[in-house]
């Protein structure tokens, strides 16, 4: 028995670290196992698990799949899923490349408020990243002095309704649980409490998710409040799902967010993963 992380990120999508030195802090922080769920991509899961087996700390294949419902951004974990499934990556490419086209537009407005953000200078800053988010332009928003930290960058130019923001075409949320299915993976509701659902509408989404062969909810969250954990322990009760955890780590670009212990509000138990591989 040991302690586990099941939603990590690298730098192959908006975390900070590449795969590798994610297998060590997971071993510096005396974690027997970690999900690398990169955003719309699995690029980085290769070198994760490779590394995984010199250090031995498992190494559990995973993505979070941004998806849509009621114009809302809700995101999917799959876990323990086919990262070479031929299929799979094909459609996940799809997503990255609306993703791509969103990030231009992004950019376009950037510059047209007087902001000297440029798809160069973004690719001179990550270098060759898979998958640029939000994330990234909020980086290059605070180190360029528009604002004095990264939530400032988003809620004043890239959260929804602001003046930088672009939507994108998302695949709808039961498409992804299917798709997740289809991977041989489980496909997990990600941190419900970051959505601002009401008790009602939180079991309406559940409901249809369920439907479609939603089988877990990350009910064990860094973000969570007083009483979250419990509701979501209650929802996962009520819909036969299986419970997962995890801090959410992205590095740098979350500061004083650990792996493995989020806020050092986490101690997620590897027993966990008996429903998971």
């Amino acid at each position: 028995m040991g302690l586990i992380d099941l939603h990590v990120h690298s730098n192959h999508s908006d975390g900070s670290l590449r795969p590798s030195e994610l297998v060590s802090m997971a071993k510096e922080s005396s974690l027997c196992a970690f999900a690398l769920t990169d955003h719309d991509t699995v690029s980085g899961i290769n070198e994760a698990v490779q590394e995984g087996k010199k250090q031995g700390v498992k190494v559990i294949p995973g993505i979070e799949i941004s998806a849509e419902y009621k114009g809302m951004d809700i995101h999917i974990l799959g876990l323990n899923i086919d990262y070479k499934n031929t299929e799979f990556i094909n459609k996940i490419k799809e997503y990255a490349d609306r993703r791509i086209l969103r990030n231009k537009q992004m950019l376009q407005k950037m510059q047209e408020l007087g902001f000297d953000i440029t798809e160069d200078k973004v690719k001179k800053r990550f270098g060759d990243v898979n998958v640029i988010t939000r994330a990234h332009y909020a980086i290059m928003f605070t180190e360029a002095g528009y604002t004095k930290d990264n939530n400032e960058a988003f809620t004043k130019y890239l959260d929804p309704g602001c003046p930088c923001y672009i939507s994108r075409v998302k695949v709808p949320v039961t498409d992804a649980v299917k798709l997740i299915i289809s991977a041989g993976g489980k496909p997990v509701i990600a941190h419900p409490v970051l959505y601002k659902l009401n008790d009602s509408e939180l079991d309406e989404l559940i409901s249809l998710l369920k439907s479609a062969g939603l089988m877990g909810i990350e009910a064990i969250y860094s973000k969570n409040k007083e009483g979250d954990e419990q509701k979501l322990r209650l929802l996962a009760e009520k819909y036969k799902l299986f419970i997962t955890g995890g801090s959410d780590f992205h590095g740098d670009a979350k500061p004083g967010l650990k792996m493995g212990s989020g806020y050092d509000n986490l101690s997620i138990d590897s027993s966990l993963l008996d429903n998971i591989l």
